[in-house]
C-alpha cells in the first residue's frame, strides 16, 4: 500500500501549490503593493477553469490514460511557471496585474484543473476498497500541506526570495513531480479504462443528476455552506495588513498556521465520523454543532474589526488584539476543516443514492458546485468591502454563515 500512497501524497502536495500561491501569497503581495481590495479579489476569477472540469473530464476518460494526462499537465504547469519567472513582478502603484501575467495564471489554473481530474481518476482506479480511508486522508493532508507551503511558507521567506527564483523553484518542483508520475511503478500498472459506447446528451444527464434523491437540497447546501466563511477568510488577513500587521506574520499565521489548524480540523472531523460511520445522521448532527460554532467565531472577528477602528487599538507585537486576531484566523480554519469533512461525507452519501453508472458524475457535479460556492465570495469580497465598507461586508458574511444552519432543518429524510 505504501507504494501507492507515497506517490499519491507527493502528487497531491504538488496539486495544492497553485491554490496556495493564489489564495494566500498573491493577494497579500498585491495588497502590499497598493492594489485595491476590489482588484485583489477579482484576481480569484482566474480560478474559472476549475469550474469547467466537467467539460474536459470525459476527454481525460476517453483519450489516453490518467498517468499520461497527469504527466502532461504537470509538465505544462512547470513550463508556465518558467514563463512567469522571466516576467517582471507587479510593481508598486500598478492598477492591476499585467495582462501577460494574468494570462499565464489562467493557464496555470487550467493545467491544475486538468491535473486534478487526472489525479482523482488515477486514485479511484489505483486504490482498493480497504485503502480508501488512508488514501483519502493522504489526499486531504497532502493537498492542504502543498497549499500552505506555496502560500504561507513562501510568504514567510519571500523577503529573501525574488519573483524569478520563486517561480523557478516551482518549475523544478513540477518537473520532478512529472517524473514521479511517469516513473512510479504503482502508477504504471494501470490499464486503459474501457470507454462507454453511449454518452447521454448534456440535458438528459442533468435531468438524471437532479432526479437522484436529495440532490436538490445537497446542491443548494454545498453551494452556500462556505460563502460566509470564504468571504471573511479572504478579506480578514488583508484588513489586518491595512491595520499594521506584517506580511510575514500573516503568511505564517494565515498560511502555515491556518493550514495546520485546517488539517487538524479535518482529521478530527474524520475521527468523529468514523466512530459512527454507519449512522447516516451523524454528519448532519456534527454539521449543526460546528456551523453554530463557526458563526460565533465569525461574530468575534467582526467585533475585532470594529474594535480596531477605535482610538488606541493596535496590532503591535505583544498586544492582546494581535493575539486575538491571529488566533481567530486559526480557529476559523480549524472549524472550517471539520465542516468540510462532514460536508463531503454528506455529498458522498447523496452520490451513493445514484445509479452506479452515474455516481462519479454525480459527485463531480456536487464538487463543482461546492467549488463555485467558495470562489464567488472570495472573488467578490473585495468589491463588497470597497463598495459597502468592511463592517457592512462582514455583516453580510454573518448572514451568509447563518443560512446553512437554518438550511439543515430542511434536510430530506433520505439524507437524515
Amino acid at each position: 500500500m505504501h507504494g501507492k500512497l507515497l506517490p499519491l501524497a507527493g502528487l497531491y502536495l504538488v496539486q495544492g501549490l497553485p491554490y496556495g500561491l493564489q489564495s494566500s501569497l498573491l493577494p497579500i503581495l498585491l495588497r502590499a503593493r497598493g492594489l485595491s481590495l476590489t482588484r485583489v479579489g477579482l484576481t480569484k476569477g482566474l480560478y474559472a477553469p476549475w469550474l469547467l472540469k466537467l467539460a474536459w473530464a470525459p476527454l481525460v476518460d476517453r483519450r489516453g490514460t490518467p498517468r499520461v494526462w497527469l504527466t502532461f499537465s504537470t509538465v505544462c504547469l512547470g513550463l508556465v511557471c518558467g514563463l512567469l519567472a522571466v516576467l517582471p513582478p507587479p510593481q508598486a502603484g500598478q492598477t492591476g496585474l499585467p495582462t501577460t501575467v494574468m494570462g499565464l495564471l489562467l493557464l496555470l489554473n487550467l493545467g491544475a484543473a486538468v491535473q486534478d481530474v487526472a489525479l482523482d481518476t488515477l486514485a479511484v482506479q489505483l486504490l482498493e476498497p480497504k485503502e480508501l480511508g488512508p488514501g483519502n486522508t493522504v489526499q486531504v493532508v497532502a493537498y492542504k500541506l502543498g497549499s500552505a507551503l506555496a502560500g504561507g511558507g513562501l510568504l514567510v521567506f519571500f523577503p529573501t526570495l525574488s519573483w524569478p527564483l520563486l517561480f523557478l523553484l516551482l518549475t523544478a518542483t513540477y518537473w520532478l513531480a512529472a517524473a514521479l508520475a511517469w516513473a512510479a511503478p504503482a502508477l504504471g500498472r494501470l490499464s486503459r479504462p474501457q470507454v462507454s459506447e453511449h454518452t447521454p446528451h448534456t440535458s438528459y444527464l442533468l435531468q438524471d443528476l437532479l432526479a437522484v434523491p436529495g440532490t436538490l437540497w445537497t446542491a443548494g447546501f454545498v453551494l452556500t455552506y462556505k460563502m460566509g466563511e470564504q468571504g471573511a477568510g479572504s478579506l480578514f488577513p488583508l484588513l489586518l495588513l491595512d491595520h499594521g500587521a506584517s506580511a510575514s506574520d500573516l503568511g505564517l499565521w494565515s498560511g502555515l498556521g491556518a493550514a495546520t489548524c485546517s488539517i487538524a480540523g479535518s482529521s478530527l472531523g474524520g475521527a468523529l465520523l468514523a466512530r459512527h460511520c454507519s449512522h447516516p445522521r451523524q454528519p448532519l448532527k456534527l454539521l449543526r454543532s460546528v456551523l453554530q460554532l463557526r458563526l460565533g467565531g465569525l461574530a468575534c472577528q467582526t467585533a475585532l474589526l470594529l474594535h480596531l477602528n477605535t482610538p488606541g487599538a493596535s496590532l503591535d507585537p505583544g498586544t492582546v488584539m494581535r493575539g486575538a486576531a491571529l488566533l481567530s484566523l486559526c480557529l476559523q480554519q480549524f472549524l472550517g476543516g471539520v465542516v468540510t469533512t462532514a460536508t463531503f461525507t454528506v455529498m458522498m452519501h447523496c452520490s451513493q443514492l445514484a445509479p452506479r453508472a452515474l455516481q462519479a458524475t454525480h459527485y463531480s457535479f456536487l464538487a463543482t458546485l461546492e467549488l463555485l460556492g467558495k470562489l464567488l465570495p472570495g472573488t467578490l469580497a473585495g468589491v463588497l468591502a470597497d463598495g459597502l465598507g468592511p463592517h457592512l461586508c462582514f455583516a453580510a458574511f454573518l448572514v451568509l454563515s447563518a443560512l446553512p444552519v437554518l438550511d439543515l432543518r430542511l434536510a430530506p429524510s433520505n439524507l437524515t
